[in-house]
C-alpha cells in the first residue's frame, strides 16, 4: 500500500497558490511601478481642471514631491498654456453620415523655477483614438466617447509625470 499524502488544508492551499502567482510574476518580468523621481521638492500646479486635479493627486501619492498651493511656497511651478479636446469626423458612409469620429485631446505645458528659469520648455502632448458612430446608438456612443476621453486623461498624466521625471533646469544664460 502506498503511503499516504498529507492533506492541504485551506490557509496551505492559499498559501502555495499564492507563492505560485508571485513566482510566475517575478517571471515575466512584472513590476509595480514604484514611485517617480522629480527634480524638485515642491511643485505648484495653478489650474483646477479635472487634468490638473488628477495630475496632483497622482503627483502626491505616486512620488516624494510635495504639491503646494502657492506658488511663492513651491521650487517650481507647472504652467499649462493649452489643454484642448476635439471631435473631428473621419470617415463618412454611402449615405453621408458619419461612420467614424477621431476625439483628439492635447495639452501644452511648461515648467519653472521661482526664478523664472526653465525645467522643462514648452511641451506638447497629443493623444488620439477613434471611436466608429452609429446614429441608433447615440446615447451608448456618446458614453463610450466620456469613457475614452477619461481614457486619455489617465494617459496624459502618465505621460506628464514621465516629462516631469525627466526634466532639469536649465543653466543661467
Amino acid at each position: 500500500m502506498a503511503p499516504a499524502l498529507p492533506r492541504l488544508n485551506r490557509r496551505s492551499f492559499t498559501a502555495i497558490a499564492l507563492a505560485a502567482l508571485t513566482l510566475t510574476l517575478a517571471a515575466c518580468g512584472f513590476q509595480l511601478r514604484g514611485q517617480t523621481s522629480l527634480p524638485f521638492a515642491t511643485l505648484y500646479v495653478p489650474s483646477a481642471t479635472p487634468l490638473a486635479v488628477e495630475l496632483k493627486r497622482n503627483i502626491a501619492s505616486g512620488t516624494q514631491t510635495k504639491v503646494v498651493d502657492a506658488a511663492d511656497k513651491a521650487q517650481a511651478q507647472l504652467i499649462m498654456s493649452g489643454e484642448q479636446r476635439e471631435k473631428v469626423i473621419l470617415s463618412l458612409n454611402s449615405a453621408g453620415r458619419v461612420r467614424e469620429f477621431q476625439l483628439r485631446y492635447k495639452l501644452a505645458f511648461r515648467v519653472i523655477d521661482a526664478k523664472g528659469r526653465e525645467y522643462l520648455p514648452l511641451n506638447e502632448i497629443a493623444l488620439t483614438r477613434d471611436i466608429s458612430f452609429n446614429d441608433t446608438q447615440v446615447l451608448a456612443k456618446e458614453t463610450e466617447e466620456n469613457l475614452l476621453y477619461r481614457d486619455m486623461q489617465s494617459d496624459m498624466v502618465q505621460q506628464v509625470l514621465r516629462r516631469l521625471g525627466a526634466a532639469r533646469l536649465t543653466p543661467e544664460g
